[in-house]
């Protein structure tokens, strides 16, 4: 492959940027918005925040400013104990996140609204309003009933992904530390991926284990997205992906969303950091999932990234990835999962949703055309979403 050529960032680049945003639809797969913040008592979506003063990365100013059109908003709970009580009480936990954020958007109707179909979003921005999909980031919140698929369906979620950081009942993590339990997806995660198909819901793998994502690849009749992830030979973290199975997720129409978490753009030897939170979550799976159990398990969190603090990274880093990508895949197959409020961003160029026109400039000048940036900004997202519900039923 040819490098594509380089300049330096103009105020041009910047503008155009900014202006393209406005004239596509583009699309975030992942932010952790739901659980980070609109569960926080008092917390407006629709007035503006800032990253330095409450470590928050999305409102709707923000979107705006960013030119952002639409994401996707994953409501993610903790995994604690596999047991009846454990799931019940995630399972509990996600239906009062998913129900907060109807919520949200209701008292923000005149500025953002649900999608439930790829088509629903574009429509919203006609009408200028931002377009908000629903996720549910670990098939731990679905307990151990297939039929629960259905139900979270009714409740708007319209991608689910099969693991975070620990295996579960439906199929292995990446970063467990005990290694793979399943092999690939478990009886009852066959079932979810069977159902998930019928109601045209769109499955995620990312956090999954190789062969979690090769089986799936191989039983999902509808195309798969990794939904905040990246490639491994870029920087070799367990939750990136080889370049083999990257053209096999491409070769059956799917796409990866690159991820702007730091210890997944740029090594760090070891993966110290992401072993110390595996084994801390690991820890507090066993304990009763209390109010009490959660204060300290944040309180814990927080210990071990002092202790193991982000490498530096920087724009160029998330371009790197997405160049990679590219290369392996084809333009077709690459989008965009940042996982802001979820770790992602956080470093100089990429504090918010308001500078995602900063990535655009900067690959504006390596050379890309408004026609690459666009899939990578949505088309390839909206695609794949559309492919997912034709396969249904």
């Amino acid at each position: 492959m040819v490098p594509p050529r380089k300049k330096t960032l103009s105020a041009a680049d910047h503008l155009r940027a900014r202006q393209l945003h406005e004239r596509w639809f583009t699309l975030d797969t992942h932010l952790d918005t739901p659980t980070a913040r609109l569960m926080r008592p008092g917390w407006d979506f629709g007035a503006r925040h800032a990253f330095g003063d409450d470590g928050s990365q999305c409102d709707l100013p923000r979107m705006a400013d960013g030119g952002l059109a639409g994401a996707v908003f994953a409501v993610y709970v903790g995994q604690a104990a596999r047991t009846p009580e454990g799931l019940a009480t995630a399972h509990a936990r996600a239906v009062a996140c998913l129900e907060r954020t109807h919520e949200v958007l209701r008292l923000n109707a005149a500025q953002a609204g649900l999608a439930l179909t790829a088509d629903d979003g574009p429509a919203l921005q006609r009408a200028g309003r931002r377009a908000i999909y629903l996720s549910l980031e670990n098939a731990y919140s679905l307990g151990r009933d297939p039929a629960n698929v259905a139900k979270f369906h009714a409740l708007g979620v319209r991608m689910i992904g099969l693991t975070h950081m620990l295996n579960n009942d439906v199929a292995d993590s990446s970063t467990d530390p005990r290694g793979a339990e399943w092999g690939g997806l478990s009886p009852l995660g066959r079932e979810v991926v069977a159902e998930c198909n019928r109601l045209g819901i769109t499955l995620d793998a990312s956090h999954a284990s190789d062969h979690a994502l090769a089986e799936l690849l191989e039983r999902s009749r509808a195309p798969v997205i990794l939904s905040h992830s990246g490639p491994r030979a870029v920087c070799d973290h367990p939750r990136n992906v080889g370049d083999e199975l990257l053209r096999e997720l491409a070769a059956r129409g799917g796409v990866l969303q690159i991820n702007a978490l730091p210890i997944s753009l740029v090594d760090d030897p070891g993966n110290r950091r992401t072993e110390a939170v595996a084994e801390l979550l690991l820890r507090f799976q066993a304990l009763p999932p209390t109010l009490e159990t959660r204060a300290a398990e944040d309180q814990a969190f927080e210990e071990v990234c002092a202790r193991y603090p982000n490498p530096p990274v920087s724009v160029a880093d998330v371009v790197r990835h997405i160049e990679h990508a590219v290369h392996v895949m084809g333009p077709d197959h690459v989008g965009i999962g940042f996982d802001l409020d979820g770790g992602g961003g956080t470093f100089d160029g990429l504090r918010d949703v308001a500078d995602y026109p900063v990535v655009t400039a900067a690959l504006l000048a390596r050379g890309w055309d408004e026609t690459r940036l666009e899939k990578l900004w949505g088309r390839n997202s909206l695609r794949l979403m559309r492919a997912v519900e034709a396969s249904g039923g």
